[in-house]
Parts: C-alpha cells; structure tokens; sequence
C-alpha cells in the first residue's frame, strides 16, 4: 500500500513499460525469455503484456522476437499543436498570472483563424466561446491582431469568404471600418464588447518567419484601463512564444 503522500501505483503498467523501454533499447528484435530476464518479470507474466502489448499495437511480433511497433511511431510524431501547446504553456500561464486575466494563442493556418490554446482559472475564466472564430474572428482581438498582421491581399480574401456576423451591439460588422480600425491596431488589438458584452480582450502578434499568431488576455470591460496600462506583458509574452517556437524549428 502507498505510504500518505505517494502516488498510487499500477503494477501491469509498469511492467508494460519496462518491456517497451527493453525493447526501445534494443537495435534488433529481442526474445520473450531475454525480455522476461531484463525486465526481472516471470516469462509467463511476460507472454501475456507481451500479446498485449502487440495487440494495441505498441509492439509487433516478427521470427527473432519484438520490435516497436506502429503505435510507437505515431506518439513519436506530435501534431503541430501539441507541440506548440507543450513550448508556449508556460508562458502563458505566466501572462495569466500576471494580469490575472485568461490568456489565449491563436494561429492563422490554412486560411483560418486557429485557437490553439487557453490557460484560466476560476478566478479568471475564459470567455464562452458561443460562436466559433469562423464565424467571430473580425469581433475578437486575436482574430483582428492576426487580421492586422496578414498581407492585405490576404486579408481581404479572409474578409472575402466570411460573413461580419453582428455578435453584440459594439460589432464591427463593415468591412471598409474594420479594414480601417485594422490599419490602427498593428501593435495591440482590441475587442470592447465586440464578441461578448461586459468582456474586453487585449491582444499582441506573435512574430514568426512561417506562421502568423497572436497572444491575448480577455477581462471584464470595467478592467480594461488597468491591464492596458500593463500591455508590454502581453507583448513580452507574445516574444518568448516566437523565442520558443522559431527554437523549435532550429
């Protein structure tokens, strides 16, 4: 039984990973008895995680003994955003401490405003996202601070294939002022009251060579003075995502 404080155990699982761990060791197929003597396990034990384990897929059975299998290769292999979740969660959990607001990333990929990530709390929860950025990016700040940073012949085809949904009473919902408000808001964006009535966002560009982003805080609109004052954090923020991805891809 676990002592108070450590965390409980599962037997199998470990066993399972000790023979994925020997096999993964391995630069040729290993044989259930080596496995079973590597591991410590008995061989019937080690027969039987072994099926398993070559049943799931995590292993394949070939004449000379084990080797990974198809599901080793595919976790091997992050999606995109996962890996831009494990670099730039940190950081945004620190602007959401700073500012004491949600925090958000989103990119512009393949035509479309993508959010990535969120990171809140209960005392700072995200906004309810009732309509997708497909439909609501010209009304939210990431949407616009991504917008801004396009090319125009980019952003006018963005403007080009999605409606300006009226959302709340403060929608920008022409195109001719948006593009306008667009040209004014290359360094921060704003949304007041556009997406959601009584919230704010605040956002600022993540700089990539091969990626448009944005970095945003979302408060109530009685809140927006204060942390606009203190916008370098998003700023700062929006550079150690750019510092962290473009070290990804070096």
């Amino acid at each position: 039984m676990a002592g108070r404080g450590e965390p409980t155990l599962i037997g199998s699982v470990q066993r399972a990973l000790r023979l994925l761990d020997a096999v993964g060791a391995a630069d040729r197929p290993v044989p259930a008895k080596v496995l079973a003597r590597q591991t410590g396990q008995p061989l019937p034990t080690t027969y039987h995680l072994l099926r398993t384990l070559v049943h799931e897929g995590y292993l394949c059975r070939v004449e000379d003994g084990y080797l990974l299998g198809d599901r080793i290769a595919a976790l091997s292999h992050r999606s995109r955003g996962q890996l831009i979740a494990l670099r730039v969660r940190p950081t945004l959990r620190m602007l959401h401490d700073e500012l004491g607001s949600a925090a958000y990333l989103s990119f512009y990929e393949d035509g479309e405003i993508r959010l990535v990530d969120v990171v809140d709390s209960p005392a700072a929860p995200r906004v309810d996202l009732w309509v997708g950025f497909h439909d609501a990016g010209h009304a939210t700040a990431l949407g616009k601070c991504l917008l801004a940073c396009l090319p125009e012949d980019d952003r006018r085809d963005y403007l080009a294939r999605h409606d300006l949904n009226d959302l709340t009473p403060h929608t920008i919902t022409d195109s001719k002022v948006l593009l306008a408000r667009l040209e004014t808001e290359r360094e921060y964006s704003l949304d007041r009251e556009e997406y959601a009535v009584g919230t704010v966002c605040v956002a600022a560009p993540v700089k990539l060579e091969d990626l448009t982003g944005a970095v945003a805080v979302s408060l109530p609109s009685r809140r927006l003075e204060r942390v606009f004052e203190k916008r370098q954090a998003i700023s700062r923020a929006a550079q150690r995502i750019a510092f962290a991805l473009a070290t990804e891809n070096t």
